[in-house]
């Protein structure tokens, strides 16, 4: 494939379902492929970079690749300035449907290697809130004064919600989990941007039974209390910052260390993109065209677009009106996944 590096082109992927017992069915509003019958589908990977689950393309000369494949043919074509030979895509991409409520769980850091398996990472995550309902509730670290002894404590007699913050959400909010804080999710479809990690640790469960195997999930505990950051109280929805030089509703919604989430809320066309520079845009709402050259790709609800570094500035223009989330990864990642 290495001959087509300079036709590379703008690269939807197919979304990957996952059974998971607090889900639901709402993801069928936001993507145009069926969800399997007769189950819960908690949450739909959107771009995948992992051994066990890895995104396709869906069109073009490169349909049928694997991001994998992709990303092994054009390391640097693909991945710009933070190309490091050898490894993967740093971030993994999801829509989640958590009708029920997730399990209380934490990510340990990067540095934090003796709790990650080997080849993982830590996971810092954030979402953006699309759908709520009248039991939403986000619960993003803990109550001040919230100690292992007292948390180990509630979790024993039940009472852990006591020991969390937490709020009522409403679409469009975003909250930065990092990693060490304790979370949870309920009655809530967010999207959710995270670092390539599948490394989760439950504190408590709810004593839900999994309807699949009818036993009770694994808890994690020891190894919970060992990455929590008991600094990380009572989190927030971030205050988004306005882009001063975009005359577009173009706001930062996110910047940490793994990725930073912009979000354009537009009737009027706008610029994506920058040149060697990987970007993944993502439709949250609404319809649009993407122009690159002299070529149109339709760009819906739900569809999740990867720009390689080599293409440079795109253009989005709405249908009627679009809301789509720009992520980038800065520079100074390559300083965590060498």
């Amino acid at each position: 494939m290495n001959q087509m590096s300079n036709r590379l082109y703008p690269l939807k992927f197919e979304p990957i379902y996952q059974y998971r017992p607090w889900g639901g069915r709402q993801l069928a509003h936001f993507l145009s492929k069926p969800l399997p019958k007769n189950e819960p589908i908690g949450e739909a990977w959107l771009l995948s970079d992992r051994e066990d689950c890895a995104s396709i393309v869906l069109d073009g000369s490169l349909k049928g690749y694997t991001l994998t494949d992709v990303l092994k043919d054009f390391p640097e074509e693909i991945m710009g300035k933070v190309f490091t030979s050898g490894n993967r895509f740093p971030l993994l991409l999801k829509f989640l449907d958590c009708k029920e409520i997730l399990s209380v769980q934490v990510h340990p850091s990067d540095n934090q290697k003796e709790l990650i398996p080997k080849g993982d990472t830590g996971k810092t995550e954030a979402w953006v809130v699309l759908e709520t309902g009248k039991d939403s509730r986000i619960y993003a670290g803990l109550h001040k004064g919230t100690t292992k002894k007292n948390l180990l404590e509630s979790i024993q007699d039940k009472s852990i919600s006591d020991r969390l913050h937490s709020f009522v959400p409403k679409a469009g909010d975003a909250v930065l989990i990092q990693s060490g804080t304790v979370h949870a999710l309920k009655a809530t479809v967010v999207f959710e941007v995270q670092e390539n990690s599948d490394t989760t640790f439950k504190l408590y469960d709810w004593d839900r039974i999994d309807a699949k195997t009818n036993k009770p999930r694994d808890l994690q505990i020891e190894k919970a209390l060992a990455c929590i950051d008991f600094t990380k109280t009572e989190i927030g929805t971030v205050t988004p910052i306005d882009d001063a030089h975009d005359p577009n509703s173009k706001e930062q919604l996110i910047h940490c260390p793994q990725f930073v989430v912009w979000r354009t809320r537009s009737t009027r066309p706008f610029l994506v993109g920058r040149s060697g520079e990987l970007r993944i845009l993502v439709c949250i709402d609404g319809k649009a065209n993407l122009k690159n050259h002299t070529n149109d790709y339709p760009f819906h609800t739900g569809e999740v677009i990867l720009l390689p570094a080599n293409l440079g500035t795109c253009s989005i223009e709405p249908i009627e009106k679009a809301t789509v989330l720009e992520i980038g990864i800065p520079a100074y990642m390559k300083e965590i996944i060498l």
